[in-house]
């Protein structure tokens, strides 16, 4: 088998080594004035943290990242732990420790599992925190038992490698897979509601970072759509590899919103309490926008990525792939 796994920001860089130089500075005009404050990743995620966290940011930062973040899940900076868990007999997962199971509509069911995330998933949270952000402590929580990733979408047919190693793995628990599986279809379905319409395809919406914030251990996932938009010789003349033929993701101004943050609940790291709920939202890089002007590489400008690096140390990446041949089947991979 062809390894063709290629990091996005290589193939984009070659491709724009390539390509005419105005046809970036057409695209991708900068806008970086001086006089302006610089935002960091830990901006971003003291912004989307406690109050007491974001308190301690320059206002004019913080008022500029808040234009730019297009809440999935409504976002509750204060929003207290439940005393009691909660399930949801739609989706099958439990929000916190349960006692009993209480009937509410499916957008409050999802927006709860946000919040306040199944137990597992707390005590993977706790335990990035506890650790002092080590990725190790995450991957130690990894069913040993390697998996092969079998064939996506013909991607083989293509001399296409989607994830980073030919094999992956589960978390031991299996709560946490189903959590993540969530996420995924959560971004799907409610995409639309902030103008990000997204499949979960090969090309499209299949994988994310799994990263321990830089200076908390927060626990968080980037997730990144449009992953291969389709070569337009007018629109977007970028060759980006074996896995980018086939595509039907079209460039467009959606492009903006291809960066998408989960954030666990964070822990206290003085007590047992938790001092801030978990955060689903969209981040818009449109190019007026302080997450595009200083979060974004100018190399990948013009396809908005955002970094995992950026915001902390990754320690797995989370593919959720279609490997059925005739009907969908879509499953996890820890890579």
């Amino acid at each position: 088998m062809v390894n063709s796994y290629v990091p996005l920001r290589f193939t984009i860089f070659i491709s724009f080594s390539i390509a005419a130089a105005s046809s970036f500075k057409l695209h991708s005009a900068s806008h970086s004035p001086s006089s302006f404050p610089k935002a960091t990743g830990d901006d971003l995620l003291s912004v989307l943290g406690p109050p007491s966290a974001a308190s301690c940011l320059n206002p004019i930062v913080s008022r500029e990242i808040k234009s730019c973040l297009k809440f999935l899940v409504p976002f509750k900076s204060d929003k207290p732990k439940p005393e009691f868990g909660r399930c949801s007999p739609r989706t099958g997962l439990c929000s916190g420790k349960i006692d009993a199971v209480e009937r509410r509509s499916k957008f409050e069911e999802e927006n709860s599992l946000i919040w306040w995330p199944p137990e597992s998933v707390l005590e993977l949270a706790r335990l990035a925190v506890d650790s002092g952000g080590d990725p190790g402590s995450i991957q130690r929580t990894l069913n040993p038992k390697m998996i092969p990733v079998p064939d996506v979408e013909r991607s083989r047919k293509d001399k296409c490698q989607l994830t980073r190693t030919p094999y992956g793995r589960h978390f031991i628990a299996e709560e946490v897979n189903s959590y993540f599986e969530f996420l995924f279809h959560l971004i799907e379905s409610r995409g639309p509601s902030v103008g990000l319409n997204v499949s979960l395809s090969r090309y499209d919406l299949f994988h994310g970072h799994l990263f321990l914030a830089s200076e908390s251990g927060r626990l968080g996932i980037l997730f990144h759509a449009k992953e291969y938009p389709a070569y337009d010789k007018k629109v977007f003349p970028y060759n980006m590899g074996y896995c980018q033929r086939g595509s039907d993701v079209k460039y467009n101004d959606s492009m903006n919103l291809r960066n998408i943050l989960w954030l666990a609940p964070l822990p206290s790291n003085s007590s047992p309490d938790w001092v801030a709920p978990g955060v689903l939202v969209v981040l818009d890089a449109h190019p007026d926008g302080i997450i595009y002007r200083d979060l974004i590489p100018d190399y990948v400008k013009f396809v908005r990525t955002i970094y995992e690096d950026d915001l902390g140390t990754t320690a797995v990446d989370v593919n959720y792939l279609n490997v059925g041949a005739h009907e969908p089947d879509y499953q996890l991979f820890m890579c």
